[in-house]
């Protein structure tokens, strides 16, 4: 797993697409800037997100991003994406290893440290860690002290990127807690100009340390 992906970890949400394709709109994110894709759809049939993935991996593979999916290995598996994120109740990191192989990247939700080395010690390849500063796509987001992320990226040797409600007013905020990056989603994909926001993203993506 190469961290320099997770720079700009671009989270694809069908609610802004606002008539686009979802083709379109990912291309100008890509154009902005973006360094990995997770495609993460809770109302779409497993068809649907498969049509959708198969779509968007010629043009991720294209651009050198790995395109990830949301919450189903088998469906990684069945598009030939590059690997899957999990949540806390999305089946065991150890069995989308066995599905997937060795060499797909596999990301893991964390909340605190504990959950963090529990995920690494399991075979995540990645961190999801929040929410830094709550949600506008998961309503009971709570928010995350953004403190207790220097704990997580000093404990575990797993890179490590925030997610949250991340925007261009609070990233800087993130800076010092040795985080790989930041997962955006309303950042970039509630824009009228998509690529103008992801281009704005990661110049101050960059800034982290």
């Amino acid at each position: 797993m190469n961290k320099d992906f997770l720079r700009l970890y671009a989270v694809s949400d069908s609610r802004w697409l606002n008539g686009r394709t979802i083709e379109e709109v990912v291309q100008e994110a890509i154009e902005g800037g973006i360094t990995m894709l997770q495609l993460r759809d809770k109302n779409s049939t497993e068809d649907e997100i498969i049509s959708d993935a198969e779509k968007l991996l010629p043009i991720c593979k294209k651009a050198g991003i790995p395109l990830i999916i949301n919450d189903y290995p088998e469906i990684a598996k069945k598009c030939g994406a590059d690997g899957v994120h999990l949540g806390l109740s999305d089946g065991s990191i150890e069995n989308a290893r066995k599905l997937l192989g060795d060499h797909a990247i596999i990301g893991a939700t964390a909340h605190n440290l504990e959950e963090a080395k529990s995920a690494e010690k399991a075979g995540a390849d990645y961190l999801g860690v929040g929410a830094a500063f709550g949600s506008s796509t998961k309503k009971n987001a709570s928010n995350f002290n953004i403190e207790d992320y220097l704990e997580i990226t000093s404990n575990v040797s797993i890179p490590v990127v925030a997610i949250g409600g991340i925007n261009s007013d609070n990233i800087s905020k993130l800076n010092g807690f040795g985080l790989a990056g930041v997962a955006v989603v309303s950042a970039i994909f509630d824009s009228d100009d998509v690529k103008k926001s992801a281009e704005k993203m990661r110049r101050l993506a960059e800034k982290l340390v």
